[in-house]
């Protein structure tokens, strides 16, 4: 009798962070339907046949947030046996990077509400999308100090205040202003505009990062030493 294996279903599930009121925050997804209907969970969705991983994981973002064209990377692959009570489930887990003020919220067709949580004040997650969600931010606090991910949730133009309070943001620590800033100004990796920003009592200059200038530092092998 010839072997047949066991069907297989494949699912995206997207970790989408940004930085509100200066915490760093994921967007979760009420659940509408079952199973686990009503806990909160992290975007995601089946695979379709004719999408690759990563088509599928953009498509699943776009619905859930109304955007494109972020910063998408994958992250782990979690197939335990007993994950998902709809059979044997698994999914591709990525991690997305929104800066704030390209972050609106669209439930998907399967999702009652969506909302932004604290990273560090979450809610009982469905699945084991809290063990995921553990992992994307391990991930992201160790991708800081070489590549560039801590500007993917920054607008195009931001003041060095902005800039800390990101990096402040994902290491959920404070970091000496001045240390900071000193540190930055010598990797040579912004370009200043013309333009401030209304920040307290002064008004800030408004940055760029240059992109060209980090790769050469990343060649090197400078890091961020933050």
């Amino acid at each position: 009798m010839a072997w047949k294996p066991d069907p297989i279903l494949v699912t995206v599930d997207i970790v989408i962070f940004t930085i509100r009121e200066r915490e760093l925050s994921v967007l979760l997804v009420r659940r509408g339907s079952p199973p686990m209907k009503g806990l909160w969970a992290i975007p995601g969705g089946f695979v379709k046949k004719s999408e690759s991983l990563e088509d599928a994981a953009r498509r699943e973002l776009h619905e859930e947030t109304g955007v494109s064209n972020v910063y998408l990377e994958q992250l782990y692959s979690f197939g335990d046996p007993g994950r998902d009570p709809r059979g044997r489930v698994v999914t591709v887990a990525y991690f997305a990077l929104v800066a704030e003020d390209k972050a609106p919220l669209t439930p998907g067709s399967d999702a009652a509400d969506a909302r932004w949580f604290r990273a560090r004040e979450l809610p009982a997650l469905a699945f084991d999308h809290g063990e995921i969600l553990d992992y994307a931010l391990e991930r992201l606090r160790n991708k800081l100090e070489y590549t560039t991910v801590g500007f993917q949730l920054l607008s195009e133009k931001f003041t060095l205040g902005e800039l800390q309070g990101v990096y402040e943001a994902i290491l959920a620590r404070p970091l000496d202003k001045r240390n900071f800033r000193r540190k930055v100004e010598l990797l040579g990796i912004l370009r200043p505009t013309k333009e401030v920003r209304r920040a307290g009592r002064r008004p800030a200059r408004l940055y760029r990062f240059a992109a060209s200038r980090f790769e050469k530092l990343k060649d090197k092998g400078i890091l961020f030493p933050f």
